[in-house]
């Protein structure tokens, strides 16, 4: 009876087919790219074609270190890898384990022992790496002198600052003959001293490209005192150059956006700090006035002339108070006096006089009160109201005690 199978069976057979097929295990294939898809989780799922076949290829994200390269539709590419069946849909593709751009393999290899040897020689360290000025007078552009590259550079360039000077050094950037010229060209604009600059040009293949990874060129660059930025290609392309120079730039036109700055953007800034200055300077102005207010009547109160009318305000106040505390002193003296004339009225010998009283005094006019210091013969004066007599002692009788 014949044998039946299952299909799990037939698949697992024809996968060790496979598997004991050394030439699967380890081929190179060349067709162009289709259906290129990049998966999030890393892998990247492609088919292979050309005017015979198709195959359905992967290269899981473990692989993807050694593509240098993003690939496209249409791109056409070599592929190192195995051919494997997938057992649970009993198709067989190709497992990727290296691509490269077809005719490009070589190229590659020179440019990954070169990147790694400029990288271990320190070249592309970030302490070499000088800053682009931020405002530039002269940009020098090294690039091919027609197509798109130097016409985007120039029109980005000019709407930014049209006031910026563009040198250009007409370089060939395609050939053997590039890499010597580009040199040349960076040492040029070197001498000339300006401000920044622009080596380049626009897209293609890494042939087209390979004049930007020569050795020369890229010590040229790291050599060059002016800053330099890289703009070679498309964002996708990736030379030399563009680890060594002090700024990579996409594309020839981000170059331009990178190395001279907006004027319009640049002048409104200016007209913000012009603004912000003439606040604050007249808000310092307002302060200062104020100040100058307060010690302006600072000197007015400690000045002399002011201390002379404040004190001869003092004074005249003093004067009054003085015045007034004279003629108050006056009025109650006056009062007082009046008061001692009335008593002394009292007291006066004269009024005594008037009353009838007389007063007598002896010779040298010490008033007389003691007979017992006359003698008799001595003259006396007597006092009346209406003046004087003049007597002679007599007699003398003291008065009898008891």
């Amino acid at each position: 009876m014949q044998n039946i199978y299952t299909v799990g069976q037939v698949n697992s057979y024809i996968k060790n087919m496979f598997s004991q097929d050394f030439l699967l295990q380890e081929l190179s294939v060349k067709g162009e790219v289709s259906n290129c898809k990049y998966h999030s989780s890393g892998h990247i799922y492609f088919t292979l074609k050309d005017v015979k076949g198709t195959i359905a290829c992967v290269m899981f994200a473990g692989n993807r270190s050694g593509l240098a390269f993003r690939m496209a539709e249409g791109m056409q590419v070599v592929v190192r890898g195995s051919i494997e069946v997938y057992e649970r849909d009993g198709k067989y593709q190709m497992y990727a384990r290296r691509i490269t751009q077809d005719g490009a393999g070589a190229l590659y290899e020179r440019f990954e022992r070169l990147k790694q040897e400029l990288l271990e020689r320190g070249m592309f360290a970030s302490e070499y790496k000088k800053p682009i000025p931020w405002f530039v007078r002269t940009l020098g552009v090294v690039t091919a002198p027609t197509g798109a590259a130097v016409r985007d550079i120039i029109n980005v360039a000019s709407r930014r600052n049209p006031f910026v000077q563009i040198i250009l050094y007409p370089a060939i950037v395609q050939g053997e003959a590039a890499a010597g010229s580009i040199v040349k060209g960076i040492k040029e604009l070197e001498r000339q001293k300006v401000d920044v600059m622009i080596v380049g040009r626009g897209g293609g293949s890494i042939e087209d490209l390979w004049a930007f990874n020569e050795e020369a060129v890229a010590q040229a660059v790291f050599d060059c005192s002016v800053p330099v930025i890289s703009a070679v290609g498309h964002e996708v392309d990736t030379t030399i150059i563009d680890y060594v120079a002090d700024l990579r730039a996409p594309t020839p036109s981000a170059a331009a956006e990178l190395a001279v700055c907006d004027i319009a953007l640049f002048l409104a800034k200016l007209e913000g700090i012009r603004s912000s200055l003439n606040r604050q300077l007249q808000g310092r102005i307002r302060l200062s006035r104020a100040d100058l207010q307060a010690l302006e009547a600072r000197l007015k109160a400690n000045s002399p002339m002011g201390k002379v009318k404040e004190n001869r305000t003092y004074a005249m106040g003093l004067e009054e108070r003085l015045g007034a505390a004279i003629n108050d002193r006056i009025t109650r003296s006056r009062h007082r006096l009046a008061i001692y004339v009335e008593k002394l009225k009292g007291l006066s010998p004269l009024d005594k006089l008037s009353q009838g009283y007389s007063y007598v005094s002896d010779q040298e006019g010490r008033t007389f009160t003691d007979v017992n210091k006359v003698s008799i013969g001595e003259r006396l004066h007597i006092y009346v109201k209406n003046g004087r007599v003049e007597a002679e002692v007599k007699g003398i009788y003291p008065r009898r005690k008891g």
